[in-house]
Parts: structure tokens; C-alpha cells; sequence
């Protein structure tokens, strides 16, 4: 299984330091070219910002509200006061630098109206996140005209960090390293390694029986992941994720960055997965295009 890229080190790699303070006004993106040194640093400030909201609670004992009954529905959908923490903080250093952009937030919904939107996912995996599991990650995505132009993942706890720019995803190790990103060759679903949170997400029997038929298949199906699933397979060490009802903040961010290290990632019939829904990520397009054959058996 190929490691990611270690020939290029963070001296080389895009700038990830020097993010501008927080409440500092930015300069104005270019539609057709942002600058993407910019965006990085400032995705970083954003990302420290959220793990100084998050890291006091991590481990401990937490209050673990259930959105679901506060809305009359069935089911578990929680939320602490870490994930409204972090999702505030984001909001403030987003609306200071970019005042002019749309801000959208699990917790918080959408506020402004622009062609740039900020969508933000404050803990994507809060359930993995209240046991003190690690698959749980800040997800930050920048948007232009629904087109998905820079995410951006941390996990706060093991110090990673998961980002694109307009040509490649990069990730900075706990160590400190930047190294690049490249999903692996991998065009035969009997030799894939398949990812999916968890198996509750497929609400109707036919799309668990549709996954059922490729994890039948592959070399290797587990679950579990959460967002870490995208940036491994966007590492190379996963093949496949294969999920159901997702919404727009679960994927906005890992979209460019699986995008630049050379995966696909769509809905199961191929169209644009920035809605959420049912979403297929694959690290190689023919492998894509196999298992998007099988889930429409």
C-alpha cells in the first residue's frame, strides 16, 4: 500500500504558516483564481481556532443534547457544547476576514448571500467524538457558485491537518512533515478496501442491499471513519467510501481535497455530491466507475 508522497517537504509545499490574525479583513478572493497560499493559511487560523473551542471538552464528561427529540423526530442526533463552540468560533473569524461571503454551519444554518459560502461541519463524527474515538475531524469548505473550491480537515487531538490547493491535497503529519497526497491505483472492486461510517445511514433496504453487493465483493469492507475515511482513501490506504444521507457540511470540505489527490467522489449516479445524499468516493476512476455499475444493480 503507497505511502503518501514524502519527496516534497513543507518547505516546498503551499504556505500553512503565517495565518493572518484573527478578525483581520482578507483581500477579496479572485473568482477565477484565488489565491490559494491565502486560503491555506487561513484555513489553518481557522482550524486552530476550532480546536481551541474543542479540545477542553474532548474526554471528558459532556452533556450530549439529542437534536432529533428537540425536533419531535426518532432517532440520535447529537450535539455538545464543543460542536456550538467551535461552529461560533469559525462563524467569527470567517465573517471578520470575509465579510462579504455566506457562512453555512450544521449547527447554525446559513447566514449572508454571496456566490462564495463557507460550509463548516465543527465536529463531522460528534458520536465518535462523545466515546473518545479519534475519527472525528473539523471540516471546513469553501464553495464558489456551488462549485467546490478549497477544503480543509483537522483533527485536533493527533495534530493532523488535510488540504487542497488548485493542483494537489496536501497533509501535515502529527510530526510536523508535509507531505502531498495521492490516492493509489486500484481498478478491480475484489481488490478495494471499502469504508463506510455506519451501517444505519442506509435508510431504505435497497441502498444497504446495494452496498451489501460491493461489500461482498471487495478485499477488505469496515466500518466506521467517518471523514477520516475520505482523507485515507485521499492518502491512499482506502479505496472505496460508500455512504448514504449525508448532508452538504459532511462532504463540502473533503470534495477538492479527494478531488486534488486524484479520486472522484459523486453521488451514486454520478452527479455533483456537494447536496450530500448518497455519495461515492473512489481513489481511481475506474474503480468509480465499477461500484457506481453495481450500486444501480
Amino acid at each position: 500500500m503507497p505511502a503518501p508522497d514524502r519527496n516534497k517537504s513543507v518547505d516546498s509545499a503551499p504556505l500553512i504558516g503565517a495565518a493572518p490574525m484573527a478578525g483581520a479583513t482578507l483581500p477579496p478572493l479572485d473568482p477565477q483564481s484565488p489565491d490559494f497560499a491565502a486560503l491555506s493559511a487561513f484555513g489553518q487560523r481557522l482550524t486552530a481556532i476550532a480546536a481551541d473551542a474543542i479540545r477542553p471538552y474532548f474526554r471528558q464528561r459532556l452533556v450530549v443534547e439529542n437534536k432529533n427529540a428537540e425536533k419531535g423526530l426518532a432517532g440520535f442526533d447529537p450535539v455538545t457544547a464543543a460542536d456550538k463552540a467551535a461552529e461560533q468560533a469559525i462563524r467569527a473569524a470567517i465573517a471578520g476576514a470575509y465579510p462579504d461571503h455566506a457562512i453555512e454551519g450544521e449547527e447554525y444554518g446559513l447566514t449572508g448571500v454571496s456566490p462564495w459560502r463557507w460550509i463548516i461541519d465543527p465536529i463531522d463524527g460528534t458520536r465518535a467524538f462523545m466515546m473518545g474515538m479519534l475519527s472525528w475531524g473539523v471540516l471546513i469548505g469553501l464553495v464558489r457558485d456551488d462549485r467546490p473550491v478549497f477544503g480543509i480537515m483537522a483533527q485536533p487531538h493527533t495534530g493532523e491537518l488535510f488540504w487542497n490547493d488548485n493542483t494537489a491535497a496536501w497533509m501535515r503529519n502529527p510530526d510536523g512533515d508535509t507531505v502531498s497526497l495521492k490516492t493509489r491505483a486500484c481498478p478491480a472492486i475484489d481488490n478495494a478496501v471499502l469504508a463506510c461510517t455506519d451501517p444505519s445511514m442506509f435508510r431504505g433496504a435497497a441502498d444497504r442491499a446495494a452496498y451489501d453487493r460491493i461489500a461482498a465483493e471487495v478485499k477488505l469492507a469496515r466500518f466506521g471513519g467517518d471523514c477520516y475515511a475520505y482523507a485515507m482513501l485521499a492518502a491512499g490506504c482506502i479505496d472505496l467510501v460508500i455512504e448514504s444521507n449525508l448532508q452538504s457540511y459532511d462532504v463540502a470540505a473533503l470534495i477538492p481535497i479527494v478531488e486534488k489527490a486524484g479520486g472522484v467522489m459523486t453521488t451514486w449516479d454520478g452527479g455533483p455530491a456537494l447536496a450530500g445524499g448518497r455519495i461515492l468516493a473512489a481513489g481511481d476512476a475506474r474503480l468509480h466507475a465499477a461500484a457506481m455499475t453495481m450500486l444501480a444493480m
